[in-house]
Parts: C-alpha cells; structure tokens; sequence
C-alpha cells in the first residue's frame, strides 16, 4: 500500500478534495490526512494541498512555510519522495525554499476562479510521466495570488524545469491566455529535484467526468507509480 500524506494547515481546504481523488485511483493507494503539528512519518510521498493558509496573511504560505512539519516534507524531498504543491501549497514550497521562483498579486488584482488550457512541456517527473509532451489538457484555477515570477527565466527553461504552461486550445502561449501574468505563461514548475513540483492549478478538481473531466487525474496516478518503485 502506498501511503500519500495530505498536510493539512488552518486555512486548507482542498485537502479533502485532493484525498478523495487519490483514493479513488485504480492504485493501491491510501491518502492520510496529516495535521500539520503532526508527522508525515510513514509517507511515501505528500500534497500541499490548495486553500488559505493563515488567511495568507503577510504573503500566501509564508506563515505556513515555517511551521516545523516543512522539515520533514524538505526531508522527503531530499531522500526522492513525490512532493507536490498545489495552488496555496505551491506557494508555500516556493516560501519554504523547497521549489524555486515566487509567487505574487495576480495581473488583474483579482481572485480568478475559471478553466484553464495546459501544455505539458516535460514527462520526466512522477506528476507529468503520465502525460505526453505538448499535449493540452484543461484544469481550472483558483487563485488571487498565482503569478509566478520566475528570477531567472532563462535558466529554469533551459534546465527543464517547466512542466505546464497556459496555453489556448491549439497550444499556444499568449498574454491573452495567461490569467495571471506568470513568467512565461508557467502555470507549473519543478524544484532542483525533478521529485518536487509546485502547480498553480488544481489538478483534483479534474479527476471525474461529474467535475468537467479527467485531465488532472494523470498527475496523482503518476505520483502514486513513482512512490511505489
């Protein structure tokens, strides 16, 4: 049985979504609810899932990249363990150090909530292994604060570190489809390690045809396979 912890802050609120989604998986995989003054010991891999942590008072994930269970989820990467953010978990990585870049205000210095068109730019991570290059596929977003700035743009693209991008449905980058003003259109990235990755959009709320679709389902099947080898 492969076990995926789902941390849990004050403020999360996609945890359940992203639990249900893993368990519901053809895999022998069993999500656990972890709170956050709890252990993530047994865990073959662990989601950030979405929310507000904090109410992401000062910056989104900057309170909840400091609580002491980051230690641990910074161990897991290290030792190769699937470690995923999500939306407010993907902020909370870039926060805590574990993935690169930073996130900020959204372009229209609005929360957008709204479908969104994906290319895949790489496969060679457990969330994307599933999918093939420069496929599109459509998952929605939820955010206020979701526009990655990258530092150094030139050098995550040249280091593979891209793996989704905002794109239209033909698969083409544009400021028009980009809902909020990510470098690049990046809509996902990898850390230094290609176990780790931090995406802006919700992969779980794309795991059923009662949802939309399954376009996101490919990135927990992925994980499960990896953390299973």
């Amino acid at each position: 049985m492969t076990t995926v912890g789902v941390l849990q802050f004050g403020g999360s609120n996609c945890d359940r979504d992203v639990a249900k989604a893993i368990r519901n998986l053809d895999a022998d995989a069993e999500p656990r609810l972890v709170w956050y003054k709890d252990s993530l010991e047994g865990c073959d891999a662990v989601v950030l899932p979405g929310g507000f942590s904090y109410g992401d008072y000062l910056r989104a994930g900057a309170i909840a990249s400091q609580a002491p269970v980051m230690d641990e989820v910074r161990e897991m990467a290290d030792a190769g363990k699937p470690v995923l953010g999500i939306c407010n978990g993907a902020q909370i990585l870039c926060e805590a150090g574990v993935v690169g870049g930073a996130y900020t205000d959204n372009r229209s210095a609005k929360f957008q909530c709204e479908p969104t068109h994906l290319r895949v730019e790489s496969t060679d991570t457990p969330f994307t292994r599933r999918y093939t290059e420069g496929e599109v596929v459509e998952v929605p977003i939820a955010h206020a604060e979701g526009r990655y700035v990258a530092g150094d743009l030139d050098a995550l693209e040249s280091s593979g570190r891209a793996l989704f991008r905002y794109v239209d449905e033909d698969g083409e980058p544009s400021e028009e489809v980009n809902p909020n003003g990510s470098d690049g259109n990046l809509a996902g990235v990898r850390g230094d390690r290609a176990n780790v990755a931090a995406m802006m959009p919700h992969p779980e709320r794309r795991c059923d045809p009662l949802l939309g679709g399954e376009d996101g389902r490919r990135v927990f099947e992925g994980m499960v396979e990896a953390a299973a080898e």
